[in-house]
């Protein structure tokens, strides 16, 4: 019997002869601890790890992307105390400018297909889309991978979702993952390690499969991983041979059909990623704001196409957009190629590069009675403030913006 991709990946990592079920101790291609619990980590590694706390220097970092610069004294004083930490020990930190960290773990190519990463990031399963394993855990965890260099997993079961067909134009990423989580809001995926197939993918592009992969914890999957199509193997220098694929025997607990032929834009209304409609179903809601960005929809490519459909265009009188590029490199980028003004002269705000919205007490948070329409993957009560939050891709945030309502890109055709 063949493997899947899941227990390939954790085979190869010390995992031995596993499947769905067994407990296994794998080895760590990456342990990385962010802003946000990153102080916890230091605090287990001095009470506990010895002269000696981590295992591998070269395999081992910090980010900062949840509060960044840091805006209160906490974050402030935890960030210091792992900047302290890593030159005690010769660490690696990414710092306040650096941008998202899950972001720049791929950005850094030290994700490449079949490697492993965990962090305390609950969307480090974003590794998913390069075909590599990757997990968010607790501060312990991290602690003990980051002095041992290995964590356990239970190897969870597999499943297969095809996406049917082909959408609409005009449909994004952002839309297929809403589709997904429209489809399975049921918990079937919960707890399932789920890889994606279908002719969209073929070409999709690696950021396609950033915004598609970053969705699978409002799943309830463990990770939703996408076999390397030909533009990840670009973007890492690699050939086909040199990345992981299930085998064509492969055992999965379930296989699922999604038919996305002709899929038009969706959006998520609060207070659940899976509260899925057509955008057509909610144009008579008027918007207060717009946050475009996240590690789900803050991508070059993302925020090009933002910029492009701005391009002559205003925000709504009373609208506020909030634009937060992932990395520094795409901000740099943005910069260069003058499509950060496109987004300023049309009355956007940009801000430095990080988490934003996703994080409380950053650009995009929203007060009692606001509603936003956000990029992000979470619209629970409260995760980006007091306010409505709506989920939605770029080409609806932006036609939003500029029409003081929940609108689809089709309709910001003619509108200067």
């Amino acid at each position: 019997m063949g493997r899947t991709l899941i227990e390939k990946i954790m085979s190869s990592h010390g995992g031995g002869d596993c499947g769905p079920g067994d407990v296994v101790w794998i080895d760590i291609d990456n342990r990385t601890a962010r802003d946000f619990a990153g102080a916890s980590v230091v605090g287990n590694l001095e009470k506990y790890g010895g002269d000696s706390p981590i295992s591998d220097r070269s395999k081992t970092f910090f980010t900062f992307d949840c509060n960044v610069p840091a805006n209160t004294i906490p974050y402030a004083n935890n960030q210091q105390r792992i900047r302290v930490f890593a030159r005690k020990h010769d660490l690696k930190v990414y710092d306040v400018d650096a941008g998202i960290g899950s972001h720049v773990v791929i950005e850094e190519k030290f994700a490449r297909p079949g490697t492993t990463t965990v962090g305390t990031d609950s969307h480090l399963n974003i590794m998913g889309s390069v075909g590599a394993f990757g997990q968010g855990m607790g501060d312990v965890d991290i602690a003990y991978a980051f002095k041992t260099g290995k964590v356990w997993f239970e190897v969870p079961e597999s499943v297969r979702v095809t996406l049917e067909g082909l959408p609409a134009d005009g449909t994004e990423a952002k839309d297929i993952a809403l589709a997904m989580l429209r489809r399975f809001n049921s918990h079937e995926l919960l707890g399932k390690s789920v890889e994606i197939y279908g002719p969209w993918l073929k070409s999709a592009s690696l950021e396609d499969c950033v915004t598609l992969s970053s969705l699978a914890t409002e799943m309830g999957a463990i990770i939703a991983l996408i076999p390397p199509n030909d533009s990840v193997l670009e973007f890492f220098g690699i050939t086909r041979n040199e990345a992981v694929y299930a085998d064509s025997d492969a055992a999965y607990l379930e296989d699922y059909t999604l038919d996305i032929e002709g899929l038009k834009p969706l959006i998520a209304a609060p207070p659940s990623p899976t509260n899925v409609f057509a955008v057509t179903e909610k144009t008579d809601v008027k918007v207060d704001g717009v946050f475009i960005g996240s590690c789900t929809n803050g991508t070059y490519k993302d925020l090009k196409y933002a910029a492009e459909l701005l391009r002559g265009r205003t925000v709504a009188p009373g609208v506020m957009l909030k634009v937060v590029p992932a990395t520094r490199a795409t901000w740099a980028r943005l910069l260069g190629e003058g499509l950060l003004k496109d987004i300023f002269d049309a009355g956007g705000i940009v801000s430095n590069a990080g988490c934003g919205g996703c994080a409380s007490g950053q650009i995009g948070m929203t007060g009692e009675g606001e509603v936003q329409i956000s990029t992000s993957n979470r619209n629970f009560k409260g995760k980006q403030g007091k306010g409505n939050t709506y989920l939605a891709g770029i080409g609806t945030a932006v036609a939003s913006a500029v029409l003081g309502r929940i609108a689809s890109v089709h309709e910001l055709k003619g509108v200067l």
